[in-house]
Order: structure tokens, then sequence, then C-alpha cells
């Protein structure tokens, strides 16, 4: 028997935050289990927003448990308010996961597009087409925001030796920076 792992991506954002959930296993293959997207209205209120994005992430940890969650990590954008909104949804999907005891980690959108299309300034339709490709499906996965989500969890998978709960591997460059940033910043 092969060994695999079940990922969750998020591609998180305060209108539309994608959510993709793969099996990945040893070989690097992987199978769609699920895709979608937790919507919330822009005209609604912040609490409800985020409980919105917060529920439909609930509701796709219940009905597939993954075993790791993978969020895209927050970039600097010239909107603030889009920042801000992403980051917020970033943070209610790290705290899901945190809720039910899951395992989480960020990638960086450059992280993301090497890992799919071995080119980290990959637009949204090569990361579509990839995804597609590697999950044998018929049609590009949309939105793009659950594209960029099936994306999100195939990376995860494939910079993360396979066990029980997703295992940890040597760190690329980029996170390696990251980490070190984090730690300094604590100090």
């Amino acid at each position: 028997m092969t060994s695999s792992v079940r990922v969750l991506g998020i591609d998180p954002g305060l209108t539309r935050c994608g959510i993709g959930i793969v099996d990945v296993r040893a070989d690097r293959s992987a199978t769609l289990v699920h895709v979608g997207v937790a919507r919330s209205d822009p005209a609604a209120p912040i609490e409800v927003r985020l409980a919105a994005i917060a529920a439909g992430i609930r509701a796709a940890v219940d009905a597939h448990a993954p075993e790791v969650v993978a969020v895209e990590r927050v970039f600097a954008q010239h909107n603030r308010q889009t920042v801000m909104g992403t980051a917020q949804a970033s943070g209610i999907a790290l705290l899901v996961a945190g809720e039910r005891g899951l395992p989480a980690a960020t990638h960086t959108p450059s992280e993301v597009k090497a890992a799919i299309t071995g080119y980290g300034s990959a637009d949204k339709r090569q990361v579509q087409a990839m995804v597609a490709r590697v999950l044998r499906l018929d049609a590009l996965p949309t939105p793009a925001d659950a594209a960029d989500a099936l994306a999100i969890a195939l990376c995860h998978a494939w910079r993360r030796p396979l066990g029980p709960v997703g295992g940890g591997a040597a760190l690329t460059p980029a996170q390696r920076a990251w980490a070190q940033a984090e730690r300094r910043a604590r100090s």
C-alpha cells in the first residue's frame, strides 16, 4: 500500500477564499478530493464575513478530514484594503487548523508557482493548467481561487516527505529566510 497524505490548501481571501483538498502519494501523484470557495458578502460587517469564511473552511475540514493545512502566505500588495482582508482570512484558516489540532504551514505565492509550474512568476492560467494536468482533470479548476488552493495543497505535499501527518522536510531557501526573520522578530 502506498503512503499518502490528505492536504487542505487555502487561498485566503475575504470575498472568495479558495479551498482545495488533495490526496498525495509518496510518488507525488495526486487525486482531487474537494475543491470549492467559501464566500462572504462584501456588504456585510467584517465579523459576519470572517464567520462565513470560517464556516466554509470548517465544513470542508469536517467533510473531508485533512491531515494538514497549507495556507498561502500573505504578501505585500499595493492595495492596503486587499492585503488586510487576505491577512484576516489567512488568520481564520490558521485558527481553524489550530481548533481542529491540524498542523499548518504557509507558502509564498512564488514558492507555490515554482512547485507547480517550475517558474515562480507563472500566471494564474499556467497554474490552473498544471493543476488540471497533475490531478488529471477534464477542465481547468475554477474559479482561480480554487485552483490556487489546490496548487497550495500540492506544493505543501511535494515539499514534505509523506508520513502520517505530512512529516517534516528540509526547508527551501525562502522558507529558511522566513523562519529566521520570524525568530529574530520574536527575540
